[in-house]
């Protein structure tokens, strides 16, 4: 069985393009609160999602968007959820972070690590009631200091559960970098506990996919768990108006709002060491500079993928993409004209 490419971009750019709809109604002040997008992580979830069954499970993260529009749920309901309508998904009541589809056994959840102990449950009920299906658990590189996800390793380990536990590394934990609060590597933690531990570059979605068809083999006959760390960035940051890309996006207003305020403090007669203020001073900076690179059309997932078509079948290639965004203003528009009837 070999990957179909076409299918792999067409999912990930209607995932890209919904939340790029999402985006923007959120700055329009019609989404409120705040907003974790899955821009960047398209290929790790097209990668798998793509290869699930019917009776397959899905612990997401706070960013199961991607995650649910993937796996088939109605985007006019998903939209209407993530605008609060008590016609969304959720009834409104769930909002973005903590999605749930009984109907496709999925279901999110903004706790930290909580993907871990759910896929464990999917997973064990695949084992006892529905054998060779599987469960998927998502949870970013963040995650992985929380013990109820180091649990969860060891029971799917030492249960043989037929689960795969998804690591998707940002290096990034908000605003901290998470090789100065993690210990050793997430992949040689994962094979302590006795898991099969793979490593992909998240951003290429066919190495996702030949990564994963191996997995998900191995859980469907029986052979147990894997650990998949998978590479990625977070093209908005951590989540919309996340501070250190304003500093870059709007110089001015940054200027005023948090540069000038921590510069001035700085200077201080009283306080720290001129040494730790010009340390912290630095790390702010660093940590902005690091984000620019995060959105580098290198890590792009999309833009990967999209050179691997241009070259095959332009035309297609573009009526392809025609077609999904006439799809997601079709889906936006529902999804308003309900709001609109409502009102």
């Amino acid at each position: 069985m070999n990957p179909d490419v076409w299918l792999l971009y067409a999912w990930m750019l209607k995932s890209r393009l919904f939340e790029q709809a999402v985006a923007r109604l959120w700055q329009e002040g019609k989404i409120s609160g705040e907003m974790h997008l899955g821009l960047g992580e398209e290929a790790i979830v097209a990668g798998i999602l793509t290869q699930l069954q019917e009776g397959d499970a899905l612990a997401l993260d706070h960013r199961g968007t991607p995650s649910m529009l993937m796996r088939g749920v109605d985007p006019v309901a998903l939209l209407r959820e993530l605008l609060g309508r008590p016609d969304g998904l959720c009834g409104g009541m769930g909002g973005h972070m903590h999605l749930f589809s009984p109907e496709h056994l999925a279901a999110s959840s903004g706790i930290v690590g909580s993907a871990g102990p759910i896929a464990v449950g999917f997973a064990l009920a695949a084992q006892m009631l529905r054998p060779g299906t599987v469960a998927v658990a998502f949870f970013g590189d963040g995650a992985i200091n929380q013990g109820m996800l180091l649990e969860s390793l060891n029971l799917a380990s030492i249960w043989k559960l037929p689960v795969l536990l998804v690591c998707k590394d940002n290096r990034w934990a908000i605003t901290t970098q998470s090789a100065t609060v993690t210990s050793g590597h997430p992949l040689e933690r994962a094979r302590g506990f006795g898991l099969e531990a793979l490593e992909v570059d998240g951003r290429d979605v066919l190495m996702v996919w030949d990564a994963v068809h191996q997995a998900l083999g191995r859980a469907r006959a029986g052979d147990g768990p894997t650990f998949l760390l998978a590479s990625c960035a977070h093209l908005e940051g951590h989540f919309l108006g996340d501070p250190l890309l304003d500093m870059l996006r709007k110089p001015g207003m940054s200027i005023r709002k948090r540069l000038w305020p921590l510069l001035r403090e700085a200077v201080r007669l009283k306080g720290a060491s001129l040494q730790e203020r010009v340390s912290a001073v630095t790390s702010v900076m660093s940590k902005v500079m690091a984000v620019q690179d995060q959105r580098s059309r290198q890590n792009d997932p999309l833009e990967r993928a999209r050179q691997m078509l241009v070259h095959r079948d332009k035309a297609r290639l573009l009526d392809l993409e025609s077609s999904t965004r006439l799809e997601i203003q079709q889906i936006v528009t529902q999804a308003l004209a309900t709001i609109e009837e409502s009102e």
